[in-house]
């Protein structure tokens, strides 16, 4: 098992966006976010939290056209940083998984560290993607954050809501899940001897 820390940090300057992003994998979920986009903050803060990462955030865009590429942007960041600190995956559990209600909405996740990107993201209720979260977060951006992620990441990722009517707590149960489960994922398993796959590769 791997004793190198499991950390990244990174920036990212683009004409639409300026990122500074760090991170823990072996954090107690510590955070200091300021994306420039409220509910975003709000909901990496859950992330970090909940996947007991240490995540630090500073970004500013041109919110003033719209939050998209700023919030993108982030997801993309975050996703590199993710699969740098993982190292060779040596160690892991590699899978988790989570079933995290909030209120009346409930969320499944399935995560796999597989180094192969790919996301299946279902259920979200009509109209979701087209609701304003707080004025300015559409709800179209949850899917947009998870495909930056997982692509970036090289993770396979299961998302589904299984219930929920108030699109805060569709978007914040999405993330808490995939934080569980990625939490589940990431973590050093002491009985796991070298890289968790037949090939000998993630």
């Amino acid at each position: 098992m791997s004793t190198e820390p499991r950390t990244a940090h990174l920036t990212r300057e683009t004409s639409e966006s300026s990122i500074e992003l760090s991170l823990d994998l072996d954090g107690t979920g510590v955070s200091n976010i300021d994306t420039s986009v409220p509910f975003y903050n709000h909901m990496l803060t859950a992330f970090a939290k909940h996947s007991l990462t240490d995540l630090t955030v500073k970004a500013t865009g041109d919110t003033d056209i719209d939050v998209h590429h700023t919030v993108e942007d982030i997801g993309i960041v975050l996703g590199q940083a993710i699969r740098q600190a993982l190292g060779d995956k040596s160690g892991i559990s590699r899978f988790g998984d989570a079933l995290v209600p909030l209120d009346e909405a409930l969320v499944q996740a399935v995560v796999d560290i597989s180094g192969r990107p790919f996301l299946v993201h279902t259920g979200e209720p009509a109209g979701f993607e087209f609701h304003l979260i707080g004025g300015h977060f559409t709800g179209s951006m949850v899917r947009h954050v998870f495909e930056a992620i997982t692509f970036h990441a090289g993770l396979t990722v299961h998302l589904t809501v299984l219930g929920g009517r108030d699109p805060h707590h569709i978007a914040e149960a999405e993330f808490k899940a995939f934080a569980r489960a990625f939490r589940f994922a990431k973590q050093l398993d002491p009985s796991v001897s070298g890289i968790p796959s037949t090939k000998g590769a993630l």
